[in-house]
């Protein structure tokens, strides 16, 4: 099968795919010689598992969601990408990001430090919260992903591998290496007509980690458990001979397996994550954090983000100010940036969720694909809404001159981050798979390609 050529339907009429196996004719020759199965995470349709070539994917013929990639890479690479990431990952957050002369004054500082600065200053949620994202989720993704490496190249998956996985899996979306490397560029152009600045080896190492992390994000936890699959260590998918209502897929390895909608949620058979068939209570849990990111919204926006303090006297600066003054500094890109990040964003995941939410009626294929690709949009950006929070925290630190220059985070940074959570928590509740419920389950001739 071509890399871009879309699964086979199971569960389909028999015209549609010539894959397709009836429950019959397992039933005959035995359960071993089942098909495996996958099932679409977006719209729960059941296909039948087939090879893709290296460097190709396979495509779900309903909603055109990727069912399955293929590296071209082998695990030893990926083994050494890992730890040459973390030795990176030691460097971007152990040397200093930049080196501030101001009146004979000289501050360097690195990532670290500033979460350090932030959390003396008093703002514990800001430091634990930007220090979760930036720095601690994304250690965890790159020593578990390092560990579970290992074992699949031993061959020997330990009793604790499903733990660590389920771990990994939950950081995955948590991890905002990317967004602070934007950030940094953000802080050192403000500052770049402020003081004299030499940007350290701290800048560059977060310049390659995010290039590596972006790499390594192919291998989530659902793709490390495919790589478990591919070596014969863990029990296979297989087609049970039972409708797809009575299937249901885990989403952290997306092992399919038989639903009892009498017994409701499980632990899955392979990995122990807890398998539904659908997400419980999904309208009012959405509702609820849209309500609560909308209010928390609104202090984000009005209060300040920043206060500087000089000896020319004290000024705040809100959101929409601190993008003026890149504007006015000349950096008309960055401050574009920054307006899409920290306004756009924020407000196109709280409509495009609403949409989701009250666009109940929409019928066809066709538009249930349009929602499917809203609702991927929404996952995409998701957290680089957090920009704005880590240059509050990074400048903080870089303009630290007590007596001739401060910067202090304001009430909004925090709020501000609220928001980015509380978005990302809705879109993580937000259940797809509903809208195509209501659809039949026929084969699409216009298959997005990707």
């Amino acid at each position: 099968m071509s890399g871009s050529e879309p699964y086979a339907g199971l569960g389909q009429v028999a015209e549609a795919r010539a894959a397709h196996v009836s429950s019959q004719a397992l039933v005959a020759s035995g359960q071993s010689h089942a098909p495996l199965v996958l099932a679409c995470k977006h719209c729960d349709t059941l296909h039948v598992d087939v090879e893709v070539e290296p460097g190709g994917m396979a495509l779900c013929d309903c909603c055109g969601y990727v069912l399955r990639r293929r590296s071209r890479f082998t695990l030893s690479f990926w083994s050494a990408l890992t730890a040459a990431a973390l030795i990176v990952f030691g460097i971007a957050n152990l040397f200093p990001l930049v080196e501030l002369s101001l009146l004979g004054k000289t501050v360097s500082t690195n990532f670290v430090g500033a979460l350090w600065t932030t959390w003396a200053s008093g703002h514990f949620l800001l430091s634990a919260m930007t220090g979760m994202v930036g720095f601690w989720f994304p250690l965890t993704q790159l020593c578990f992903l390092f560990w579970a490496l290992g074992c699949l190249r031993r061959g020997d998956l330990p009793h604790d591998f499903r733990a660590a996985m389920r771990i990994y899996h939950f950081v995955g979306p948590w991890s905002m290496v990317p967004v602070l490397m934007l950030a940094i560029i953000v802080s050192i152009v403000k500052f770049a007509g402020m003081a004299n600045l030499d940007p350290g080896t701290g800048v560059w190492a977060f310049c390659v980690l995010t290039f590596m992390l972006t790499a390594l994000s192919r291998l989530d936890a659902e793709r490390m458990w495919q790589l478990a699959e591919e070596r014969g260590l863990v029990i296979l998918s297989r087609d049970s001979g039972l409708p797809a209502e009575r299937m249901a897929a885990c989403h952290a390895c997306g092992y399919v397996q038989p639903w009892d909608p009498e017994v409701g949620p499980c632990a899955c058979e392979r990995c122990g994550m807890t398998v539904r068939k659908r997400h419980e209570d999904m309208s009012s849990r959405v509702w609820a954090l849209l309500i609560a990111a909308a209010v928390v919204y609104i202090p984000a926006n009005v209060l300040p983000m920043m206060e500087i303090r000089t000896l020319l006297g004290n000024s705040a600066h809100t959101i929409l100010g601190g993008v003026i003054e890149l504007w006015q500094l000349g950096s008309w890109d960055l401050a574009i940036i920054v307006f899409v990040a920290s306004v756009v964003v924020p407000i196109t995941k709280l409509v495009a969720l609403t949409v989701l939410m009250c666009a109940r009626k929409w019928k066809g294929n066709r538009s249930q694909r349009q929602r499917t690709r809203l609702y991927e949009l929404v996952e995409y950006i998701g957290q680089w809404s957090m920009l704005d929070v880590f240059v509050v925290v990074l400048m903080a630190a870089m303009a630290n001159f007590p007596g001739v220059s401060q910067i202090i985070a304001g009430p909004a940074a925090a709020s501000f981050g609220m928001v980015v959570v509380l978005t990302m928590l809705a879109a993580m509740s937000y259940d797809p798979r509903t809208g195509w419920d209501r659809q039949p389950r026929t084969p699409s001739d216009e298959i997005d390609e990707r």
